[in-house]
């Protein structure tokens, strides 16, 4: 399978190559911030087929927290392209809303941190939760 997508503005552009390795959505507190209060969209892509196209994104992690996710975003208009997590080494996130066909995304297979999922998030029927990351 072959993605591409990028951002709001058209600055950054990416693709990814392969099999996607998960669909998920997580409930974090972190994700809310970043989604405006939603569940966060992710398909988990092999990082060794991805690059940028068009332009470079800019980084962010917190330097309040042990082992950060290092977000990435387009830094003229701010889109939320992906995140890389120190959990998942060798793997990209990409957010499901900055792909160009967003319905190959499909549904999630799982729904993590629902420890923190607020009463208007929705898990589909059938999806497996953890109230963190599985193990």
């Amino acid at each position: 399978m072959k993605i591409q997508g990028g951002c709001y503005c058209g600055a950054v552009r990416f693709e990814a190559e392969g099999d996607p390795l998960f669909k998920g959505q997580c409930h974090c507190r972190e994700c809310q911030y970043i989604s405006g209060g939603s569940p966060n969209m992710v398909m988990g892509m092999p990082a060794s087929n991805f690059a940028y196209t068009r332009g470079s994104a800019k980084a962010f992690r917190r330097s309040d927290l042990e082992n950060p996710v290092a977000r990435e975003f387009c830094p003229e208009c701010g889109t939320h392209l992906l995140s890389r997590a120190p959990g998942l080494p060798g793997a990209v996130l990409l957010k499901v809303g900055t792909l160009d066909d967003p319905s190959v995304f499909g549904a999630p297979q799982v729904a993590i941190f629902t420890i923190d999922k607020q009463s208007f998030h929705h898990v589909p029927e059938g999806v497996a939760e953890f109230e963190r990351t599985p193990s």
